[in-house]
């Protein structure tokens, strides 16, 4: 089959065998996948957990059509519409655990669409609702929000209760879109005063729940923005792995600083995670209340313009890659 690999200098296309699902796994033929970071860091040669090295298959969420159901999983069959997340998703076919496997919300929902949904959905349910632990009547800031992941943090803070969901970006025309998606305040990340903009827009409280995709060298104006005893849940580091830390500010806030990330879970905590989004997130999805806009939709032959397109770092949502049948 034709598949996306990490080569030598980077994205590279090669034959491979068709992958076998394991007897809790199933075998789906892939009919659209969306783009991540961590598609990038391999690209550049880091792991992504696991995952990574030369010869990888690229890609870690996708839609397709069931083909080869393992022995242990007794309720999909084939030819049945579904979603995962796992790895080698930039390949004709692609082996998901059942755990990472989920039915289409709905039966008009497109492969191009529901592409989207699998990290998205996990990554905010870990960060907002179980390591973030939001209450009801609380203030969230999602930093990073123009993305497909952000979108979706700032819609499940607004499912789950939050008073009031500010995100940042650093793009005018995405920060005038993040009201669709229940912003009520959109911030510049990149302006120095955006701390005490927040903490104008809050009565000087600040935010009580941060999910935090920037990290590096924005940390200190987050925890500047924090409310007493807020948390913060380090999702991604897009303004780098390194910076300087306030600790005083740290401490004189109380803030909880949390970590998180899939790379160093166990098979069965994802699958408690997958378990947590259908019980919390699933029935909102099937009524339309969480969705995620396709910034661009690329032929899989062009998956080099898409990569090129996410690391611009100018996109809106996600960017997906059809297969052929999408």
């Amino acid at each position: 089959m034709k598949a996306a690999i990490c080569g030598e200098a980077g994205l590279a296309w090669a034959s491979v065998a068709r992958p076998r699902p394991g007897p809790d796994d199933v075998l789906v033929r892939v009919r659209s996948c969306a783009l991540n970071r961590a598609d990038l860091g391999m690209l550049s040669g880091r792991t992504h957990g696991s995952v990574g090295g030369p010869g990888t298959v690229l890609g870690l969420e996708w839609a397709g059509e069931v083909v080869e159901p393992g022995r242990n999983v007794g309720d999909l069959r084939r030819g049945d519409r579904v979603m995962c997340s796992g790895k080698g998703a930039f390949a004709e076919y692609a082996v998901a655990d059942r755990g990472r496997t989920m039915r289409l919300p709905t039966p008009t929902m497109r492969y191009e669409q529901a592409a989207t949904l699998p990290v998205s959905l996990q990554t905010m349910f870990d960060a907002i609702v179980s390591n973030g632990r939001l209450q009801r009547g609380e203030t969230v800031l999602i930093q990073g929000a123009s993305s497909g992941v952000g979108l979706m943090g700032l819609q499940v803070a607004r499912l789950m209760g939050a008073a009031k969901v500010i995100g940042t970006s650093t793009g005018a025309a995405r920060r005038a879109r993040l009201s669709e998606y229940g912003a009520d305040l959109a911030l510049d990340s990149a302006d120095p005063a955006w701390p005490q903009r927040l903490l104008d827009a809050t009565g000087g409280h600040g935010a009580d729940l941060i999910i935090d995709q920037l990290a590096g060298t924005t940390v200190n104006q987050s925890m500047a923005a924090a409310a007493l005893g807020a948390r913060i849940v380090n999702v991604g580091r897009l303004a780098g792995t390194r910076g300087g830390f306030d600790f005083d500010l740290h401490a004189r806030k109380r803030i909880h600083y949390i970590g998180v990330t899939f790379r160093t879970r166990t098979l069965e905590q994802v699958r408690e995670i997958q378990a947590g989004v259908m019980k919390t997130l699933w029935q909102p999805l099937v009524e339309g209340r969480l969705s995620l806009p396709i910034d661009s939709l690329f032929p899989f032959e062009r998956l080099g313009e898409a990569l090129e397109r996410m690391r611009s770092n100018t996109h809106f949502g996600k960017i997906v890659v059809a297969l052929p049948g999408a």
